[in-house]
């Protein structure tokens, strides 16, 4: 299980001054230059962004966008990266269909992102082909480290408890429905339920389970060049 998702330009280094605003990070380059930065991440980024942290930056020369630069990625102050950017999650999980590197999705014939099931409402991250017929997938980036376990969400989610409804609905039809937690801190080793930061999540995402609804949890390594999923991690109701 190794997919790697490589940056394609070279990354800038920094250190984070501040992030504010959720999309905004000013950073201090190692030229010296101070730079503001895109946040991409809504969450709350809990132990995320520390100031002092070590970053790096993606620069953009897209002369129509806003800000020139992306925030990629941290490092904590005992060693651990951190990817920062929520899109990434997909991107990894992408990769991995392609290449048939995770074991519960090897017979996937073909996929299509951002998908609305018949009858739903919701948008999911992927539908799945198989011989057997369609499934969809919904993915959730996890940066939230407390006490050595890793927890979603950072922050209360109407939307992903609709998600989860809707993802327990199509298991209890019959539909293969199946909750992704992409890992993108190096310092989790297991996945949970943050039922202290969004009970109703919590409530959700168990409903779903006792329908039917598959959970996967996916690990990274993480470094300035690139990011590779590269193991399973355990998921704990």
């Amino acid at each position: 299980l190794v997919i790697c998702m490589q940056f394609t330009t070279p990354l800038l280094h920094g250190k984070l001054i501040r992030r504010y605003k959720r999309f905004l990070a000013d950073v201090t380059l190692d030229s010296g230059e101070e730079v503001v930065a895109h946040c991409p991440n809504t969450g709350a980024m809990t132990g995320c962004a520390e100031p002092g942290y070590e970053v790096w930056l993606s620069p953009s020369n897209n002369p129509k966008r806003k800000l020139a630069y992306t925030w990629e990625l941290a490092r904590t102050f005992d060693g651990h990266f951190i990817g920062i950017n929520t899109h990434n999650a997909n991107k990894l999980v992408a990769e991995a269909l392609d290449n048939k590197a995770i074991a519960e999705f090897s017979h996937v014939q073909d996929w299509k992102a951002e998908v609305t099931p018949p009858g739903a409402d919701s948008r999911f991250d992927f539908r799945i082909t198989t011989a057997r017929g369609d499934a969809y997938i919904e993915v959730k980036s996890v940066t939230l480290l407390e006490a050595g376990k890793g927890y979603f969400p950072d922050a209360r989610t109407t939307r992903g408890a609709k998600h989860c409804e809707t993802l327990g609905n199509l298991a209890a039809a019959g539909v293969p429905a199946t909750l992704v937690f992409c890992v993108q801190h190096t310092g989790i080793r297991e996945v949970r339920v943050a039922e202290h930061i969004d009970p109703n999540y919590a409530a959700a995402v168990k409903v779903a389970h006792d329908k039917g609804m598959q959970i996967i949890a996916l690990g990274c390594e993480i470094n300035e060049q690139n990011i590779k999923v590269n193991q399973s991690l355990p998921v704990i109701l």
